[in-house]
């Protein structure tokens, strides 16, 4: 079998690869607890768009797209702000014409653009360049430096706008830096896994997170470790397999979750049969108690025997002794 590391483009690809699974759910966490689970998609058409022009133009793809996310973005912020249009109804606005764009784009393209864009829809790994990987490293600590600094501000508005608001926190200003993080991660992403599978990666891996977590830091760094191993894996599979890397990645993440959901609805179901039993023996334990003496000791009709011991009196019931005791079912006795 051959060594996948033998090969330069390889070697470029895992640690792009690398990048893109790291990144993407640290920036996905946020999107999810905002409920906004298909902004990535929603840019990732206006980078579409972008990297349309850049094929027109014999630009660089990579900066243009970068640009246009941005700036789409930003807009999206600035719409939801004024009130004027929903979130979701923006977000949609961003499919049709980040595509609509792209598609005109295109065919204005000389022959063979419309091939290498299907490299940025779907990823090419395996084209990635020396200077794309130092592109590709500058954008990933941009962000996750960001991250690392805002983190808690990005949380506290992406949790309660409202309360975020009503503390003093710049909304506005939060939601827009999370929307250029948002732009940046899909730019990143889309020679990896592409710009039409980009949200998968920012947000299943959050979504496996959250099965297992108990806290919002359990869930970025068990989501953080999610999206690189599947990255990671995703691009060797995609190799030995020959599939394309994108879907590949995907794939993995998506079977993850599936596999991590199925076990801990099986571990609740086993917990659950094992409360369930032991709450009936304890409470059938209980009822032995409570059946042997259903009448007050010492009274009128009392046929058990009063033997005094130490402190107290013990009563025999069918040659054993028992201790009168207070529980939370009422009196009960120990058995000695």
């Amino acid at each position: 079998m051959l060594s996948l590391l033998d090969y330069d483009f390889m070697r470029r690809a895992l640690v792009a690869a690398a990048l893109v699974g790291t990144v993407a759910p640290a920036v996905g966490v946020f999107v999810v607890q905002r409920r906004l689970s298909l902004i990535g998609d929603g840019i990732g058409h206006v980078a579409l768009a972008g990297v349309a022009v850049a094929l027109l133009t014999g630009g660089s793809p990579t900066w243009v797209a970068l640009v246009a996310a941005a700036l789409a973005a930003v807009a999206l912020e600035l719409v939801r702000a004024t009130g004027r249009t929903s979130g979701d109804l923006a977000l949609a606005m961003l499919f049709y014409a980040g595509i609509a764009a792209g598609v005109v784009l295109v065919s204005l393209s000389p022959d063979g653009s419309a091939a290498n864009l299907v490299a940025y829809l779907f990823g090419s790994i395996t084209t990635t360049t020396t200077a794309d990987l130092a592109l590709f490293a500058g954008l990933a600590a941009v962000v996750a430096v960001t991250v690392l600094v805002l983190g808690r501000t990005l949380y506290a508005v992406s949790d309660d706008e409202e309360f975020a608001r009503a503390s003093g926190l710049p909304v506005l200003a939060v939601n827009i830096v999370l929307a250029v993080l948002v732009a940046a991660t899909v730019v990143l992403s889309m020679r990896v896994v592409g710009l039409l599978l980009i949200s998968a990666l920012m947000v299943v891996p959050v979504a496996l997170a959250q099965l297992l977590a108990r806290s919002f830091a359990q869930t970025v760094v068990v989501a953080v470790a999610t999206g690189l191993v599947a990255a990671v894996a995703g691009t060797v599979v995609s190799f030995y397999a020959n599939t394309p890397s994108g879907g590949t990645i995907v794939l993995l993440a998506v079977a993850g979750f599936v596999v991590t959901a199925l076990a801990t609805v099986g571990a609740g179901a086993v917990r659950a049969r094992v409360h369930r039993a032991r709450h009936a023996r304890d409470g059938a334990g209980h009822e032995d108690h409570v059946h042997h003496d259903d009448h007050v000791h010492g009274g009128p009709g009392c046929e058990h025997e009063a033997v005094p011991h130490r402190d107290h009196v013990d009563y025999l019931h069918d040659g054993h002794r028992h201790a009168p005791r207070l529980t939370h079912h009422g009196v009960g006795y120990d058995e000695h």
